[in-house]
């Protein structure tokens, strides 16, 4: 229940929700019993009972008493008197007009306390998605290495929506049937105690058989919800990775693990099924079963000689004590949906919860220049068991390029990733000017680099917003940036230029003016330090040659540190960096590095690098 209760949580402050809900779930329901509490006198005109109505004839008005006794017989006393002064017929037209009045009224504020948990409801799902979504841009980038992306989708949306259908749709039966239930039942005891202590004796049996299918649910519910992440996990592969499907005509192979999964999940949510509508028809089943033996028991008391319990009165107990049915068997389905929530509510919490390694310490320093100098003291990083990088030591100095080689698989990533902290080592530290980057505020560090990405990131939105990317600048501003990336000439010719709209990942641009829209990105920032994966390796010769010319640009006055994979690149860059299996093997220019014969002249001879 922790988790049913933490829900909660996001519609703060839930009284201003519960106390107009309340107000008006009681009030829906007091007129909807009035409708077949009115029943009764019109049953007893009906079967000639009028002489006897209320047990006895009330010649004066009752005396004020808050209690359900009072305003019943305040009511006999005003149908006595339209009785005597209008007939039957006048008496019966006035129950008539009473009740529409108060299945008006009763509907009225049902529909009121609808609209209120509504919004309840609405508040809460969009506050959890907001939340899932702060937190999945805010948890360090080593988290999804551990994470299927799919899964992650799912608890987004399926999880979310589960929440949504089974425990915030169910609030409002388990907030309201039960005012619904105990108002009935006071109702009944003043009818007959005696046939409603008989009905607490069999409703309870019911409510254990109920309780027994609902308890065997959460376990169900949980696989249910994690199959379904994994269902969405196979179809995020499938969609990205089609074009090396068909390449490797593998669509048959993919297919069949596809269906695997589908035919396991469906199997999974029948079981579910089979639990959530057993409840149904056992509630329904258990409640009739009651209501025939209340149809037993209390025959045999009305046949008793001096019995205080009217017949008339007896068919209105009967129609009343059936409405508790409808709202019992409402809490049983609620309690059956609920454990499913709850299971989708702890996937969520799962990732809510996940610990934020990369966090800023309190009070950090403020830093919004670059100085002097980076350097890396003994850093060390490894993903789990698996050491990545071992006892790096280099210095990159104010103004230079500094370029990353070596065999793929070295660590020259993972190097490029610890620099804007998207990672912290797990050995040594980085230092800013001779201040740990762990020091200084993440915001600033960050706002110190420009990134360029071997690849292109760019999301469904114009060239302009791409561009801009959040950040408060001019139309000129950003014009100059594009030019500086030469990539102004080839946006002024799309359909509504820099308004152009460029598709899902920048799928309507060619790879060598997706990467320019990147490079011109970085050249807004301005940024002192740049951290460059170069992507040209799988461009044409003339984007190459477009992009290779931006990026210069791009490097002018600014310190660099390259993941190189151009010759050229490398012959200008003022230090190399040559890492192996993690570990830095040279360091040096390029002329030192082909005089000392080691693993760089190597890679230069077999042709690693493009010329």
């Amino acid at each position: 229940m922790k988790t049913f209760f933490r829900l909660f949580s996001f519609a703060s402050p839930v009284q201003r929700f519960a106390v107009p809900f309340f107000i008006a779930s009681v009030l829906g329901v007091i007129f909807g019993l009035l409708n077949f509490t009115l029943l009764i006198p019109v049953f007893e005109l009906l079967f000639n009972q009028s002489g006897k109505i209320g047990a006895q004839k009330l010649t004066v008005v009752p005396t004020f008493d808050f209690s359900l006794s009072y305003f019943k017989d305040l009511f006999y006393f005003y149908f006595q008197s339209v009785i005597n002064s209008s007939g039957k017929v006048g008496a019966l037209k006035m129950v008539s007009i009473a009740i529409v009045i108060s299945v008006i009224l009763s509907n009225l504020f049902k529909y009121i306390s609808a609209r209120v948990i509504e919004n309840f409801r609405l508040m809460i799902v969009t506050r959890i998605r907001s939340s899932i979504f702060k937190k999945l841009t805010d948890i360090d980038i080593q988290y999804f290495s551990s994470q299927r992306k799919g899964d992650l989708i799912s608890r987004f949306m399926t999880d979310v929506v589960t929440i949504q259908d089974s425990i915030i749709r169910s609030i409002q039966v388990i907030l309201r049937e039960p005012i619904a239930i105990i108002l009935n039942f006071a109702v009944l005891f003043t009818i007959s105690a005696k046939l409603t202590f008989f009905a607490l004796i069999l409703i309870p049996v019911s409510g254990l058989l109920i309780s027994t299918i609902v308890k065997r649910l959460k376990k169900h519910a949980a696989a249910a919800q994690e199959s379904l992440g994994l269902l969405v996990s196979s179809i995020d592969e499938g969609l990205n990775g089609v074009k090396i499907i068909k390449s490797f005509n593998a669509e048959k192979y993919i297919q069949e693990k596809f269906n695997a999964i589908n035919m396991w999940t469906s199997k999974i949510h029948r079981r579910l099924a089979r639990r959530l509508l057993l409840a149904v028809p056992v509630s329904e089943m258990m409640g009739v079963i009651t209501v025939a033996a209340l149809l037993y028991y209390g025959g045999t008391l009305i046949l008793q000689e001096g019995s205080d319990l009217r017949g008339a009165e007896f068919i209105g107990y009967i129609i009343i004590f059936s409405q508790i049915i409808i709202p019992a068997k409402a809490i049983s389905e609620a309690f059956g949906n609920i454990s499913q929530g709850i299971s989708a509510g702890e996937r969520v919490f799962q990732l809510l919860d996940a610990p934020e390694n990369i966090t800023d310490k309190p009070n950090p320093i403020s830093k919004t220049s670059f100085n002097e100098c980076i350097q890396l003291k003994n850093v060390s990083f490894a993903y789990g068991d698996k050491e990545v990088l071992k006892g790096i030591n280099f210095e990159i100095r104010k103004g230079s390029t500094v370029a990353l080689v070596g065999p793929s698989g070295g660590g020259k990533t993972t190097l490029m990733d610890l620099l804007p902290r998207f990672m912290d080592p797990s050995e040594g530290e980085i230092c800013l000017d001779d201040i740990s980057i762990k020091e200084i505020s993440m915001h600033d560090v960050r706002a110190l680099m420009g990134i360029v990405n071997q690849e292109s990131i760019l999301f469904n939105d114009t060239i302009y917003n791409n561009i801009a990317f959040g950040r408060s600048f001019t139309q000129e501003e950003v014009v100059e940036a594009a030019k500086i990336a030469n990539a102004h000439e080839f946006i002024v010719k799309t359909s509504d230029a820099y308004q152009t709209n460029i598709g899902d990942k920048g799928m309507k641009l060619s790879g060598g003016q997706k990467q320019r829209i990147c490079i011109a990105r970085a050249v807004l920032a301005n940024p002192p330090i740049l951290l460059l994966d170069e992507a040209t390796s799988a461009l044409d010769t003339e984007s190459e040659k477009l992009v290779q010319g931006a990026l210069k640009k791009l490097m002018q006055n600014r310190t660099s540190i390259v993941i190189a994979h151009r010759l050229s690149t490398i012959q200008e860059a003022d230090q190399i960096v040559v890492l192996e299996n993690g570990k830095i093997q040279e360091q040096g220019n390029h002329n030192e590095l082909i005089l000392a014969d080691g693993l760089y002249k190597k890679l230069i001879e077999m042709q690693t690098f493009n010329d």
